[in-house]
């Protein structure tokens, strides 16, 4: 018999893992979801780092609390101040408003608590992966060969993509390193997402030897791509891969994938093309176009977490050929992995093809959001978003005198100047405006100049949104302006 003290903490867990228990929670949420949905309320907090910390300023909780009173600490002390994301004047970052299904799937993820690690760990979400990466591949234009993984985004995508460039480069570069021998250089566009830089430094490579090729329109200027890759032929300077970009960061930007891929192709270097934002357009009908060409790269990242609206995190690497990715991870670990030598087949066990090892069942909430919303309402959404971006874009037109357009949106982004004001300016506009709550966006520099940008990450966000905001940020101007 267990001692009184550990019989409380068993009957404790028991009673933990009712329905009446988990309610609470799960109310915390759908009371999140209603509130939002009004656009009543701050979107984001006007209290500093210092306020919030001093809320949680406590030692180590040492003994039991009723759930109901943790429950009401995340009412009271974590919930007025979180960014929210579901309120329709949210235009920040790149990260969703998640749909409400793939967010009580995230639930049961943690529940069942499976390690995609090996198969038998996993059996149910190991099939679940292997089924939606073959969806995402077929959709990519890969063939049966294709193979991918979910991370925990597209940093770690981009980074993996590496690692088996790497691995085609060098092949025993696992086992012997990359030496001291001349680096191969990493080719990027001018507005690649830092993912790129940092797998150069994170590998040993360097990032001394990435090379960044300029654009035009914010999108990789071809011409001087073939250029580049001339001169380093004729240098003999071998190229490790050439990174393009499906849905940039700063602006949204297409790179023109099938003119890349043909120069690749021409070249023999490894393409791998970055679309954790924008390869979501293969589920569009209006869009897809953009990603025309994007079946030539030899591996893709791909953030379902972006623009397929899921919650954090849902990532995912395709290769186009799966013996690649086994090759970029060829470690034995008999204690965990089974099956076929990933050096000549893929192992049943997803471990052999991620850089990560404890890894939760995320493939479940893309599964059940194409269940739920299928893959042309998906589409859908994503066509919606890009919409109402141009339709901000359009209402900008309309008022030269305030707004100083930098480009036109191909996606979801928009990035813009306020006449007459500095960059300083355009700084402290931002910041007022995010910390009176009444809306949230970004900032970034573009060819040297600062510019507000915006993200439109909510089906919620629409033409009343705009008009406030717009209201609100040329009043801002007009004010900074008055006052130097």
């Amino acid at each position: 018999m267990p001692d009184p003290d550990t019989a409380r903490l068993l009957a404790a867990l028991e009673a933990d893992t009712t329905l009446e228990a988990g309610g609470p929670f799960l109310k915390i949420a759908a009371d999140y979801f209603a509130r939002t949905r009004t656009g009543d309320g701050p979107v984001s907090t006007p209290r500093d780092r210092a306020e919030i910390a001093a809320r949680f300023d406590e030692p180590i909780p040492m003994g039991m609390r009723p759930l109901a009173d943790v429950v009401a600490r995340i009412e009271r002390d974590v919930m007025p101040d979180v960014n929210q994301l579901m309120h329709p004047m949210a235009m920040g970052h790149q990260v969703s408003a998640p749909l409400a299904s793939a967010v009580w799937a995230d639930v049961v993820i943690s529940a069942i608590n499976n390690s995609q690690a090996v198969w038998e760990m996993s059996p149910v979400s190991t099939v679940l992966e292997e089924r939606v990466i073959g969806w995402m591949a077929g959709l990519a234009g890969y063939g049966p060969s294709a193979a991918g993984t979910m991370t925990s985004g597209g940093t770690e995508a981009t980074f993996t993509a590496m690692l088996a460039a790497r691995a085609a480069w060098r092949p025993d570069s696992w086992a012997r390193g990359i030496g001291s021998g001349p680096m191969p250089v990493l080719v990027h566009g001018e507005h690649a997402h830092y993912a790129v830089s940092r797998a150069a430094g994170a590998m040993g490579v360097g990032t001394d030897n990435c090379v960044s090729i300029p654009s035009r329109e914010f999108r990789m200027d071809v011409g001087a791509l073939e250029r580049e890759l001339e001169r380093l032929h004729r240098e003999k300077r071998e190229v490790l891969a050439v990174v393009a970009t499906a849905g940039s960061t700063a602006t949204g930007s297409f790179d023109d994938l099938e003119a890349i891929g043909a120069l690749c192709e021409r070249f023999g270097v490894w393409l791998h093309i970055d679309g954790a934002h924008g390869a979501s357009a293969l589920l569009s009908a209006k869009h897809r176009h953009r990603v025309a060409g994007i079946h030539r790269a030899r591996t893709i990242a791909w953030d379902p977490h972006k623009m397929m609206l899921l919650p954090l995190s849902a990532g995912m690497l395709l290769a186009r050929d799966g013996r690649d990715l086994a090759a970029a991870f060829t470690q034995k670990a008999p204690y965990l992995f089974h099956g076929a030598d990933g050096a000549e087949a893929l192992s049943p066990d997803l471990g052999t093809r991620s850089f990560q090892c404890s890894r939760r069942a995320d493939v479940l909430k893309v599964w059940v959001a194409l269940q739920r919303m299928g893959a042309e309402g998906v589409g859908a959404l994503y066509d919606h978003l890009c919409g109402v971006t141009r339709q901000l874009y359009e209402m900008m037109k309309e008022r030269p005198d305030v707004f100083e357009l930098v480009h036109e949106p191909e996606s979801n982004i928009l990035c813009w100047r306020m006449r007459g004001v500095s960059d300083e300016g355009l700084r402290e506009i931002r910041e007022r405006y995010n910390r009176s709550g009444v809306g949230w966006i970004t900032t970034t520099v573009l060819e040297g100049r600062r510019v507000l940008r915006v993200t439109v990450m909510n089906p919620r966000t629409g033409d009343s949104a705009y008009r406030e905001a717009l209201r609100d940020l040329a009043i801002g101007a007009v004010s900074r302006s008055s006052h130097g």
